[in-house]
């Protein structure tokens, strides 16, 4: 029986934080009367993540640890996503900054026609605790000002790492994804808007955590692949009909 729901979890150098993510999910998806799946994909880490993650395997229910080699966290996204079951597919960051129960949010529009639902840390009712340094959001702020310029207008917080796809538009868009970094969050929302699906955004409560593994110059990184989506959608390179 395929499940309703897979839970996709990119990891690099997440054997400090992982387990706690991992008893919360389990936790909290325990209690829900869907059936449902989590995948941890490593994205070849050096330290103990896969072994930590497979040692979960054996207490957690449904849960799948996969290890490929080191490409980036858009790389172990699509790969995930494509290995999923789930009517739902679901991807989340392994630091927990925003907490499984927040699907909750997404179901009603899930189950009307959206295709796409995203949670969002900078529209009315969103809850970031503690607020971002005034200098993050600025940039924050600032770049998703050229996103929205460029690819996306009306979505506000494109680089939140919790992001839910029907199985359709998982399996039509991922296969097309030529960006394994940080880019790949505003690449998987153009092609969406590209193929006609509806995306919403909901209002998320994010939790800061230690141990970012982002770093200043990601901000501009992704920046330039908006650019090199926006060409390669006008160069027809996903060969969309």
């Amino acid at each position: 029986m395929k499940p309703y729901l897979s839970v996709i979890i990119p990891a690099y150098n997440e054997a400090k934080r992982l387990p706690l993510t991992l008893i919360d999910i389990d936790k909290h998806l325990s209690k829900v009367d869907y059936s449902y799946e989590i995948i941890v994909v490593d994205d070849g880490s050096k330290d103990a993540t896969y072994d930590i993650a497979g040692r979960f395997s054996h207490l957690i229910k449904n849960l799948r640890v996969i290890r490929q080699k080191n490409i980036g966290k858009g790389g172990a996204v699509k790969h995930g996503m494509l290995e999923a079951k789930g009517e739902i597919r679901l991807f989340t960051d392994a630091d927990n900054s925003t907490s499984i129960d927040q699907f909750g949010k997404m179901i009603p529009y899930l189950n009307k026609d959206y295709q796409a639902v995203i949670a969002s840390r900078d529209i009315k009712g969103a809850q970031l605790i503690p607020p971002q340094p005034w200098y993050k959001r600025l940039m924050g702020n600032l770049g998703n000002l050229f996103i929205q310029t460029l690819l996306l207008p009306g979505i506000w917080d494109t680089q939140c790492g919790f992001k839910a796809f029907t199985k359709e538009a998982a399996e039509r868009i991922f296969p097309l994804i030529k960006i394994n970094q940080f880019g790949f969050d505003v690449e998987i929302l153009a092609l969406a808007k590209k193929m006609g699906y509806k995306i919403k955004e909901v209002p998320a409560t994010w939790v800061d955590k230690a141990g970012s593994k982002v770093k200043a110059t990601d901000y501009f990184q992704v920046l330039w692949e908006v650019v090199k989506i926006k060409l390669w959608l006008i160069m027809n390179k996903y060969n969309l009909k």
